[in-house]
């Protein structure tokens, strides 16, 4: 069926459809709420049909950590029993095992051990200041001293006022990794939404100033400069690299990346929204790297996202990522909302959807298929099953609320009704 709309309603305002979002959201809350607890600490990454995967000792990233106690403070927001449970235990890991009390920082993994991978990285500190900012809405009692240390810690060791973002990673004695040279999007666009987060939960206008920096930077200037392709990578002066490779392609793809110019879209708005709609540019530029992204990203003979284009735009790597779905969901609900005047955002966020509920959403085992291939076949090529719930969370639930802040925050605003 064509996804031409041809009524009045978003589907973000039909009651049949919140409760399908919301019975979506109940069903990733139980995936990982009664399968995911490492009882020594953290959380255990699993497989698909919900087991966990890595052993007797398995390595822990922060990045899950952080996520999964983001994620059921915004379950405990909403009034989801045994949240509170969830949160304590990830906020207890990341103080008493990631945290770095010699040197101050965080640790990228650990096991039951120590550290096993002892870098300091922007990407993993911006998701514990996320964490720290949701718990301290969710009344959590270490937020606080939380969030002042991550606080401290990337403005003494990470920001870089000459350049208005952070650098990207230290060794663990806070020395350079390969001379400093490298600079990234990715922990810089997600520290954005952390520092929004920061801002709402404290009210501190100083993490706001922040985040509209690094979006100047990376979006105004950066991608404005190259037809609003958002670069990924960059050398210490914030000159884009556009030949560069690492062999981890989760976290450092080459060429540009669909998703994160979908997921770009709706920080924009979103900080456009918090930051009184001064920022005159933010609307424009969020339009045109959501256009952009399902013109060049999207694969028009079989549907999802193409993980990476070229700087020609043609796909690079071909397999479908289930985050680029979630943040094109987010990000065409956002412009539904500030931006209405143009049907190809509804009929987006349909096509978007009807893709997720069919080809994505794991209806044998719970929890979404993280990869599939080209052809939309499950696959396991980047993730080893399922460890993460934060990206399809949000997707559920953004639609849910306001347009107007994080989760966290429009959830206390709205009172927990949906």
């Amino acid at each position: 069926m064509s996804d031409n709309s041809q009524t009045t309603s978003n589907w973000a305002s039909l009651p049949y459809h919140r409760r399908w979002l919301l019975d979506q959201a109940d069903g990733l809350f139980d995936f990982f709420q009664y399968k995911a607890v490492n009882p020594k600490g953290g959380f255990f990454d699993l497989d698909e049909s919900g087991a966990p995967i890595g052993g007797a000792n398995p390595t822990r990233g922060i990045h899950s950590s952080t996520r999964m106690v983001h994620c059921f403070s915004i379950a405990y927001l909403l009034g989801r029993p045994g949240a509170g449970e969830m949160i304590d235990h990830g906020m207890r890991h990341l103080w008493e095992h990631h945290r770095d009390s010699q040197h101050g920082g965080y640790f990228w993994q650990v096991n039951d051990d120590g550290p096993v991978d002892s870098n300091k990285q922007g990407y993993g500190h911006a998701f514990v200041l996320l964490a720290a900012a949701s718990a301290k809405v969710a009344g959590h009692p270490l937020a606080d001293k939380m969030l002042a240390d991550i606080t401290e810690v990337l403005e003494t060791r990470f920001w870089e006022a000459q350049h208005g973002a952070i650098a990207e990673e230290f060794a663990r004695d806070w020395s350079p990794i390969d001379g400093g040279s490298y600079r990234g999007q990715n922990s810089n666009m997600h520290l954005t939404e952390a520092l929004m987060a920061a801002y709402e939960a404290t009210g501190d206008r100083s993490y706001l100033e922040k985040a509209e920096s690094v979006a100047d930077l990376v979006i105004r200037r950066c991608a404005g400069s190259v037809g609003f392709r958002v670069a990924e990578h960059f050398d210490r002066n914030w000159v884009i690299d556009k030949n560069y490779y690492h062999p981890d392609e989760m976290f450092r793809p080459a060429g540009t990346t669909p998703g994160h110019s979908l997921e770009w879209s709706r920080l924009l708005l979103q900080l456009w929204a918090l930051g009184g709609k001064t920022q005159a540019w933010m609307p424009d530029a969020a339009k045109s790297l959501f256009v952009q992204a399902m013109s060049l990203g999207w694969d028009k003979a079989k549907g999802g996202f193409f993980y990476t284009l070229d700087w020609d735009d043609n796909p690079a790597k071909t397999n479908k990522l289930w985050w680029p779905m979630c943040e094109a969901a987010g990000a065409a609900h956002f412009l539904n909302e500030h931006l209405p005047t143009d049907s190809f955002y509804e009929d987006s966020y349909r096509l978007i959807w009807g893709t997720i509920a069919n080809r994505f959403i794991d209806h044998r085992h719970g929890g979404w298929h993280e990869e599939l291939t080209e052809d939309l076949v499950p696959a396991h090529t980047l993730f080893p099953g399922k460890g993460d719930l934060y990206h399809a969370l949000q997707a559920c639930l953004i639609p849910l609320f306001p347009a107007t802040g994080s989760l966290t925050n429009v959830i206390v605003r709205a009172e927990g009704r949906i």
